[in-house]
């Protein structure tokens, strides 16, 4: 299969609808960087080591280097992705039901942006295409042996998250116990600063690679090929998700920013540090054994368990309500607005 930018021109000819799934995708894109990239910055602006501009210049720049530098390391979060659902079938219908999916991701992620929640948009992914590929081909549209790794992966990012994170810092507080509180600060400052670039590389390098797969799904598709090899993305490719995800972050990051590091727990330098060290060991861990994980998911849970570790009053429950809701309710609405928007447009 010929996946220049050529070959790919030529199948937008052929299919129209593969040009408007790729427009979707990129779309879905730039609201994972409005919506999920600005958690990986939070904890850093919201603790004064990091100005919010500085910070989204720096989430834009290791979003991109992330989603293009962890496709050549590791591809089994893209792997996951892309063989969780069945679209084998019609080639017509098939690019329908995905463009359908798409759409109903889109339409959850802008609710939720708009409501200034932190949504998972890795899970509005899943979901909508999972309501897309049971259209097409019922329950048989759905491989649970790799869909189940989806529920691994939320139990693992919340659990290892809060532990991790409760963990973490109550390590620094009796390491640094005896370390004199300016000296202190200023190590915690630039450990925070590095753990912002590396979150949001690895941010990229999950979220990418989620994004990346489905639209490779749709150019699979349209070539009518039934197998695809997760290895094989196209440069042109990595870098217009790259750029999209970094164009969102710039767009919509204050509001997420703003939501998760200083609306849900007040956090001090060491717990910022502590927070952001449990986030990267939790994505780090999921990117590599190819479980497709929120970062919102991770962080959240991550300044939970800080927030805890210190005073389980410091933690504005409410705030996590609120995001909980949003998560539980990611499945059930994107998976029905993809499978319906996908029989609806299959009439045609």
């Amino acid at each position: 299969m010929d996946l220049s930018l050529a070959a790919f021109l030529e199948q937008v000819i052929a299919y129209p609808t593969l040009a408007v799934i790729i427009l979707l995708v990129l779309g879905v894109t730039v609201i994972s960087g409005a919506t999920d990239a600005p958690n990986a910055i939070a904890t850093a602006v919201s603790t004064r080591c990091m100005t919010p501009g500085c910070a989204l210049i720096v989430a834009a720049v290791f979003n991109l280097v992330g989603i293009i530098g962890m496709t050549y390391i590791s591809t089994a979060v893209a792997h996951t992705m892309f063989s969780m659902v069945n679209f084998n079938g019609d080639t017509h219908h098939a690019l329908l039901a995905l463009e359908a999916a798409m759409i109903g991701s889109i339409i959850w992620g802008i609710v939720c942006w708009f409501f200034g929640i932190p949504a998972s948009k890795s899970h509005s992914l899943i979901a909508g295409i999972t309501g897309g590929a049971i259209a097409l081909n019922g329950i048989q549209g759905v491989v649970a042996a790799e869909w189940v790794k989806v529920i691994y992966g939320m139990v693992f990012s919340l659990a290892a998250g809060f532990i991790a994170g409760w963990l973490i810092l109550r390590i620094i507080e009796k390491v640094f116990a005896f370390l004199d509180r300016k000296r202190a600060e200023r190590t915690f400052r630039i450990v925070q600063n590095i753990n912002a670039a590396l979150l949001s590389f690895l941010h990229g390098a999950q979220d990418g690679q989620k994004f990346m797969s489905i639209g490779m799904l749709g150019i699979a598709l349209s070539f009518g090929a039934e197998e695809f090899s997760t290895s094989t993305f196209p440069l042109w490719f990595m870098v217009i998700c790259s750029l999209a995800i970094s164009l969102g972050t710039f767009l919509g990051g204050r509001r997420i920013i703003k939501s998760v590091a200083m609306d849900m727990v007040k956090l001090e330098k060491h717990q910022g540090a502590a927070a952001t060290s449990s986030t990267i060991i939790t994505l780090f861990i999921a990117s590599m054994t190819g479980m497709p994980v929120s970062t919102s998911h991770a962080s959240t849970a991550s300044i939970m368990g800080v927030g805890a570790a210190h005073s389980i009053r410091r933690v504005r429950w409410q705030v996590a309500e609120h995001m909980v809701l949003a998560w539980v309710l990611t499945f059930p609405c994107c998976g029905f607005i993809g499978f319906l928007l996908a029989h609806i447009f299959m009439l045609f």
